[in-house]
């Protein structure tokens, strides 16, 4: 499938920045599963290409002239392919497997989701990975404006709501509480009139014998065509699409639109 994607994001700032930082992980990088057509990043300044440690496509805006504030617009279009129960194409990667069973801030587990890993069933198809899956929505429903960026998984399952950033932080809890490797991916999908979700978060678990499978936890599904990958990380704090730091501004207002559109092409 072919897609065409446009995200803007704004920040207003109630005073003037005198400095500011932003590391944009905004970028997809061509893999056995996608290909990037075309891509470009419209930034207020020049942007510093390089790599993450988990080999993420990495921007660096800095601004040293007073501002009040940044826009920053990704357009670009890609082609992916459809991938048989979520099974990526590609091998374990250049990260030990072992670094994601690692818990982190975000993902550590209480008492609750302790538990709920145990209960959880068997994790070793990519069909029980779904299951899991159905199980997290049926403990937290999707609705936004009660979590945030620094929710923990264990937090969203005490308030019982969350965004698809919540469901992907309490599969990997579930599934590192179990041993098994897992992800945190951040990109984008073809949702087709709800756009507020075209901008979207999921994981990727190993197995053994499927090797990484690519689950929507928020749709308890398998993340395949309609699905572009952008970043990788433990957590959302290491895939997170833009995050910075400024000196002044005082309050600050975000604002961000994207839209995910299927391109149709002549055979």
């Amino acid at each position: 499938m072919r897609f065409s994607i446009r995200h803007e994001t704004t920040y207003q700032y109630g005073t003037r920045v005198q400095y500011s930082i932003q590391q944009l992980r905004q970028t997809p990088s061509n893999t056995p599963s996608q290909f990037v057509i075309r891509w470009n990043i419209d930034a207020p300044n020049k942007l510093a290409n390089s790599y993450d440690t988990y080999g993420n496509i990495l921007h660096t805006l800095v601004l040293t002239r007073p501002h009040q504030s940044i826009r920053l617009m990704v357009e670009g279009e890609i082609e992916t392919v459809a991938l048989q129960d979520g099974r990526l194409l590609e091998g374990a990667g250049r990260i030990p497997l072992p670094h994601f069973t690692c818990q982190t801030r975000l993902t550590l587990p209480n008492e609750a989701l302790t538990k709920m890993a145990a209960d959880a069933g068997p994790l070793v198809t990519p069909d029980q990975l779904v299951s899991l899956a159905q199980q997290i929505g049926g403990r937290v429903e999707y609705r936004t404006g009660i979590t945030a960026v620094t929710s923990t998984a264990a937090e969203a399952l005490a308030l019982g709501n969350g965004v698809c950033q919540d469901h992907a932080h309490l599969m990997l809890a579930l599934c590192r509480a179990r041993g098994l490797p897992a992800r945190y991916v951040s990109g984008y999908v073809d949702v087709g009139e709800v756009s507020d979700a075209a901008s979207h978060a999921w994981v990727d678990v190993w197995l053994e014998d499927a090797g990484w499978v690519a689950v929507d936890v928020s749709h308890a599904c398998f993340a395949s065509e309609k699905y572009c990958r952008v970043a990788v990380g433990r957590d959302y704090e290491s895939a997170a699409p833009v995050r910075g730091m400024r000196v002044g501004g005082g309050e600050e207002e975000l604002e961000v639109t994207v839209a995910v559109d299927q391109v149709v092409t002549n055979q």
